[in-house]
Parts: C-alpha cells; structure tokens; sequence
C-alpha cells in the first residue's frame, strides 16, 4: 500500500491518522462522560468526602486530558499531511446535496479535532487544583493566566463543541455505513486497510463551499455558546468586609478582604469571603502588652473557591447548611518588634481550635491597615475528614486577613 494518497484511495499514513484519531476520540468520549458524572458525585452536597471516589475522579480525568492533548497533536500532524496530499474523488459528485453534505462534515471535524481539545486544556491550564495530564511539560499554557471566568468559559465552549463534534461524528458514520450497505460503492473501502482494486472517480470540481458552511456552523456554536455564557457571568462583585460595631475604642471596617488557600493536588486554590463583619476593641499600647481584643463572624456560604466552591460546602467539608458560620474571638497583643497577634479560639463546624493570627499594623491618624496571615488543619475542625491523602488535599489552610479600618468616635 502507498503511503501516498492517489485520486482513487488514501494512503496508509492517511489511513493510519483517521482511525488513530478515532480510537482516541472514541476512548477520550466515555472516559470524559463518567469522570464528569462522578465529579457530580464528588460536588454533591451530600458527599461523603471517600477517597476512593476521589481518587476514580482523577484517574478518569487525567486519562481523559491526556488522550484529548494526544487528539490535538494528532490532529494537527494529520492536517498538516493532509495539506501536502491529492484527495480522492468523490464517487457521486452528481448528489449535490449528499456531496455537499458529506464535504460540509469533514471540514467541521477537521476543526472538531483541534478545537475540542484546544478548548479543553484552555480550561485545563486557566483552573487550579485539577486533575494533572500525564506528560513531562508542565500543565500551564502560554498566555493562560489562572482565572475562574477564563476556565469557565473554555469548559462551556469545550462542552458544546464536544457536542457538535458527536453530532457530526454520527452523521459522518451513518454516511459511510449508508455508502457501504445502500449504495454498496467503494466510499468506506477507501479509508480501510489494504490494497483493493477501486473505481476510477468521476472528474469533479472541489468547492469551497462546504469550508464556508464549516467556518459558519463553528461560529454560530462558539459565538453562541459564549453568548450564554457571557449572559450568565456578570461583573465580579467585589469583596467586602463588615462593619465594626464596638463603642469605646470601636473602629469600623471600611474595606477588607479574608481570603483563603489550600493546596489540592499539588496546585493552591485560592477563595475568599464576602460576607463577614468585624467586632475591633483596640488601643495601640506604648509598650508590648495587651492591646485589644476582636470578634470576627464569617458567613460560611459566602465562599468562593473556585471549581470547588460547591463541593467546599458540602456535609463533609464546611457542612454550611448546619453550620453557616465560624466565629474567631481573640485578645489582641502587642509584640516586643511592634507587631501584633490575635489569640484567641477558631470555631468551624462544631470545632473550637486554639488559634493565633500574627499581623501588621499600619495607623495613621484615626485610620488602620492590616495584614495578617496564619495556617490551620482542616482535620482538626472536621473539614474533609473522609479526604485522607494529602497529595489530593493537604491539610494545611492558609488563612488571610486584609483590612482598612477607621476609629469610632
């Protein structure tokens, strides 16, 4: 068999890229359909945080990102062959529409092949705490910087065009199945192994048409899959924190924000808090000693932690529908080198921690900044407890506070 393509037949390296580009579509499909509905699983509310389920999530979908990065080169190998290749003729260029048609189909999975796992790893490289491709060369992308909106929206774009793909990929099968049983002409034979004698085309002229129609079906599924998306994602609103409600020196918080990051297979995840208020009694003492002390009271709910915000509150975790709220109450204290601390106890859950929170302080006049930041273990406030593995969530949370504040007068 000629590695060449003739007019009559493709050619064995033409060959060997079609069905190698089906087997890992057809591989990559299944395994991307059970990793997401165990994903589901795992972002249920009423999660029991197993680890083994965990652990089928990423193996799932790791399996899945690799062969869909291995569909993209593939395919990118096998356009650039089909570039520099004659394409045999169609055997009934007199179906106009049938022609059409089946011309329309391969141009849309040409651009199936590298948009499907382009828009993948886009959303792959812009999210953190995922499950990793199994290569050599890192999991970032040039010019993709780490965003939940960016990794959002390449998820809604991958997801449709995944659908266009199946669709056609349907079509493009019932084609050849209707050429090789209806018509029982040589239009499959073509594309199988092996040297068989083939009809002699008729002579035809290669539209662009069908291209055209291709460009045109992928604009209306990605303008219009990013149209809705877009529709439903307004502006981010901004964090804020609450208000200071202490008399004697009482200062009210004018801006803050209370952030917090864990590290969940091997990548942090970053969140934050938009709904907390701050109770501050403080007096900045001339020497190192007691300064003060602070209630903070956080809305559980108001999380966001990026792809895992559902599942952060789910009975496992957070359990935010039994406790919507965690509580630190802490004496402040000056330090010998000007800092400060706040030590005090951290509620979560049902668990009361002994927990300190070292900051900065900044005053001038009757205005204060903040900056402070300290780590706890999840496990002992019973966050993840069903998640024992660190290399899939470790234990430790940094927690972060900024804040601007002024004195109550």
């Amino acid at each position: 068999m000629s590695r060449q393509n003739t007019h009559l037949s493709y050619g064995a390296v033409a060959k060997s890229f079609h069905w190698l580009t089906a087997l890992l579509i057809l591989t990559a499909f299944p395994l991307g359909y059970f990793a997401h509905d165990i994903a589901h699983q795992i972002q249920s509310p009423e999660f029991d945080g197993a680890q083994a389920t965990i652990d089928r999530a990423i193996l799932l979908f790791s399996l899945h990102k690799t062969i869909g990065v291995a569909v993209f080169f593939t395919a990118l190998l096998r356009i650039l062959w089909a570039i520099t290749q004659e394409k045999p003729g169609l055997l009934h260029p007199d179906r106009k529409l049938e022609s059409w048609a089946a011309e329309t189909a391969h141009w849309v999975l040409y651009g199936s092949m590298v948009i499907v796992p382009l828009s993948g790893w886009i959303h792959h490289a812009a999210a953190a705490g995922f499950a990793p491709i199994w290569w050599p060369f890192g999991q970032n992308l040039p010019l993709v910087p780490k965003s939940d909106l960016i990794s959002e929206l390449f998820a809604t774009l991958h997801y449709y065009a995944m659908l266009l793909l199946g669709l056609t990929l349907l079509a493009h099968v019932g084609g050849a199945l209707k050429h090789h049983i209806i018509d029982k002409d040589s239009t499959l034979i073509r594309m199988l192994p092996g040297r068989r004698a083939l009809p002699e085309p008729p002579e035809q002229h290669h539209s662009a048409r069908p291209a055209v129609t291709a460009i045109l079906v992928w604009g209306l599924v990605l303008g219009g899959s990013s149209a809705m998306f877009l529709g439903t994602h307004g502006a981010p609103v901004a964090q804020s924190g609450g208000t200071a409600t202490s008399a004697d020196s009482g200062w009210a918080v004018d801006s803050g924000t209370l952030g917090i990051e864990v590290v969940q297979m091997g990548s942090a995840v970053s969140g934050s808090f938009s709904d907390w208020s701050a109770n501050i009694n403080f007096d900045a003492p001339a020497q190192p000693g007691p300064a003060g002390d602070v209630e903070v009271s956080i809305a559980i709910p108001s999380l966001t932690l990026g792809s895992v915000t559902a599942q952060a509150m789910g009975a496992d975790y957070f359990d935010a529908e039994t406790f919507p709220t965690a509580v630190f109450a802490a004496d402040i204290v000056k330090l010998e080198d000007d800092s400060y601390e706040a030590r005090g106890t951290l509620t979560i859950r049902d668990q009361t921690m002994p927990t300190t929170l070292p900051f900065t302080l900044q005053i001038e006049g009757d205005t204060a900044s903040m900056s402070g930041r300290t780590t706890v273990s999840r496990m002992d406030f019973n966050v993840g407890t069903g998640t024992k593995d660190e290399a899939t969530l470790a234990f430790d949370v940094d927690i972060t506070v900024e804040l601007q504040a002024t004195r109550l007068r």
